[in-house]
């Protein structure tokens, strides 16, 4: 593999409103819609022999209006299951558990459809993806969520899951996982949609 190009999926309502979106599947914005098909500029040009994605109607609907034709669904590729802190803000967790930072304190369980994940959880997920990818020749393109896409790109870089905090990613951006020297590095994060 030359490059991996990772793609947040565009604006949704709850992404804009700062709430907790894992697995509620719903769909973007009208400037969603927009995001994602500026993402199309960051790919012009390029030969991309792989395109994953997540199962989320946001994350395909992405790829398809940024040009991504040919896309595999990858169920590892879902965002972080809330579970009962699902379609909730930090600062109403906030409320109930005062200082709560999802990193470093995680989730509360839910139920049967948002049972909850552990950072250990989606890093072993993310592991995976990079398992796979691994195996691919030249550019391969991921597009996915935020908080997962923070994780796997600790994972790339060998840091723990957790370390994905560090690594701030907006809606409908561009980041580009690459190597240097045969070690993995990052060479561009979080552009603004368009750039590469």
């Amino acid at each position: 593999m030359d490059e991996l190009i990772l793609l947040r999926h565009g604006e949704t309502e709850w992404s804009r409103d700062g709430l907790h979106t894992g697995r509620t599947d719903i769909p973007l914005t009208p400037r969603g819609e927009e995001q994602a098909r500026a993402l199309a500029g960051a790919l012009e040009g390029l030969a991309v022999s792989l395109v994953l994605t997540s199962p989320a109607l946001r994350a395909r609907r992405t790829a398809e209006l940024a040009g991504l034709a040919r896309c595999e669904v990858d169920t590892n590729l879902w965002e972080w299951d809330y579970g009962g802190y699902e379609g909730i803000t930090t600062r109403d967790i906030r409320k109930t558990r005062p200082g709560w930072y999802l990193w470093r304190d995680g989730v509360v369980p839910g139920d049967a459809e948002h049972p909850g994940e552990t950072a250990r959880q989606v890093g072993e997920r993310a592991d995976k993806v990079i398992a796979r990818i691994a195996q691919a020749e030249g550019t391969v393109v991921v597009v996915s969520h935020g908080h997962f896409l923070r994780v796997l790109t600790a994972r790339w870089l060998g840091l723990p899951p957790q370390d994905g905090r560090l690594f701030k990613l907006d809606t409908g951006t561009v980041s580009v996982m690459g190597f240097e020297h045969g070690e993995h590095v990052v060479t561009r994060w979080n552009g603004p949609v368009g750039t590469r």
